[in-house]
């Protein structure tokens, strides 16, 4: 008897690289023109519980499940309100419980675009598109220990911010749709929902994801908390006491923490996430810790 590995809980791994100064594809910070900031990252997510569709509960033959991630990131300022993400993570899981090898490699390189379309009194709006494709020739139906999906996306987002400048409070919202590829797994047919494909390619569910995030930013140092909610559109349900499926709908809310301090070129951060609610995934407690350094050229 197998779970679902969280995997949108690994792409909110890589969400937590960088701060204030090393920006992120869902923040509103930017990089200026000939400015560019590396960010190294160690990120640690496990789970004991997990949601079989709407039923909590554990896995006595998996115990903890956990994934880890290495991840270097860059990002670069092409001009003050246009910059350009990128990043490549390694990842690795492992039980403490039952024979499933864990599996790690390097999983899908992604890369973003970030324009300021609009700011003024505070208010600022903002378009980000990006995507991602496999590095690697990575597993993606051995779930819970697959690494990734193997599809290859496309994302669309929006984000919205009022910032308050003599406090440094500030307010951010965003939404974004996700466009995921089939992919081919190593076997001839596959049960989905109540009907059986006779055939080696799968449907991967498209997804949107929402977060606000409340916090403080100052020249050195930046704390928020957030809320974000993950929903794949469509896709099947773990059935009862069997193994999960890339089809598989994945449904999640995570609260959490993020704080950084960078005095000069060189920073630190953190961040902390746990799910409070899902469906078909487990609930996870996860955290990171990053190496920022910013240069100019």
């Amino acid at each position: 008897m197998k779970v679902k590995t969280l995997y949108m809980l690994t792409l909110a791994l890589l969400l937590m690289a960088a701060g204030a100064q090393a920006q992120m594809p869902h923040d509103v910070i930017y990089m200026p023109k000939n400015t560019s900031c590396l960010a190294l990252t160690y990120g640690h997510s496990s789970w004991d519980e997990y949601w079989e569709n709407t039923l909590k509960r554990e896995n006595l033959n998996i115990g903890t499940h956990t994934t880890q991630m290495a991840m270097a990131m860059a990002a670069v300022g092409i001009t003050d309100r246009l910059n350009v993400i990128a990043s490549v993570p390694y990842i690795w899981t492992q039980t403490s419980a039952g024979n499933l090898m864990g599996l790690k490699g390097f999983q899908d390189a992604s890369a973003w675009i970030k324009y300021k379309a609009f700011d003024k009194k505070g208010l600022s709006l903002h378009g980000v598109v990006g995507g991602s494709i496999p590095l690697t020739n990575y597993v993606p139906e051995f779930l819970p220990m697959s690494i990734g999906l193997q599809a290859r996306t496309a994302t669309g987002r929006i984000i919205a911010n009022y910032s308050h400048s003599p406090t440094g409070l500030y307010l951010t919202g965003h939404g974004s749709y996700s466009w995921r590829s089939n992919i081919y797994v190593d076997r001839d047919s596959y049960l989905a929902g109540d009907r059986m494909h006779n055939t080696d390619e799968v449907q991967i569910p498209n997804a949107i994801d929402l977060g606000a995030r409340v916090g403080i930013l100052k020249s050195k140092w930046q704390t928020e908390v957030f809320v974000e909610r993950f929903a794949c559109v469509d896709g099947d349900n773990i059935r009862r006491n069997d193994m999960p499926f890339p089809t598989n709908k994945m449904e999640m809310t995570t609260v959490g923490w993020y704080g950084k301090v960078q005095p000069r070129n060189i920073g630190v951060n953190a961040r902390v996430g746990y799910v409070v609610e899902g469906l078909n995934v487990g609930q996870s407690l996860s955290y990171s810790v990053g190496f920022l350094y910013q240069f100019n050229y």
